[in-house]
């Protein structure tokens, strides 16, 4: 039996662990969450995009807002792995996730916040208002 055993040899299998970017995580886990918006799981990809993930070495640490979320995102992260994984060529990725009962999620509900906000994000449009005399 110990003959046996000394026979069968057993192949190795070297998964890749090409190195990545930051910003090309980001790229494929927004790729991934509009794959789900598109298929029509708008949970998973509002899960996904509530805020960005941050990458840690091969971790990529991903924050909620509660624990019912984290309980969601759970059920789909082997799958999101298994996408991250073949998409950036590094089977050493883990993904971590955080509950941050504090995380506040900025939304703009009336038109001078709604404003405000494309002014944060590009100031031209003040230049425009004052220019045109236009209200908001």
């Amino acid at each position: 039996m110990a003959e046996a055993h000394k026979s069968v040899v057993k192949d190795t299998v070297h998964l890749p662990n090409e190195p990545f970017t930051e910003t090309e995580m980001l790229e494929q886990w927004l790729k991934y969450a509009q794959r789900m918006e598109d298929k029509g799981f708008r949970i998973i990809a509002s899960l996904l995009t509530i805020n960005d993930p941050i990458l840690d070495g091969t971790t990529i640490i991903h924050e909620l807002p509660n624990e019912s979320s984290k309980i969601d995102f759970e059920k789909e992260k082997p799958e999101i792995l298994g996408y991250l994984r073949g998409k950036l060529h590094n089977h050493d990725l883990t993904i971590t996730v955080k509950v941050n009962e504090t995380l506040v999620v900025k939304r703009a509900f009336t038109n001078q916040d709604k404003y405000n906000r494309l002014v944060e994000i590009n100031p031209n449009l003040e230049l425009l208002k004052k220019m045109f005399d236009l209200d908001v």
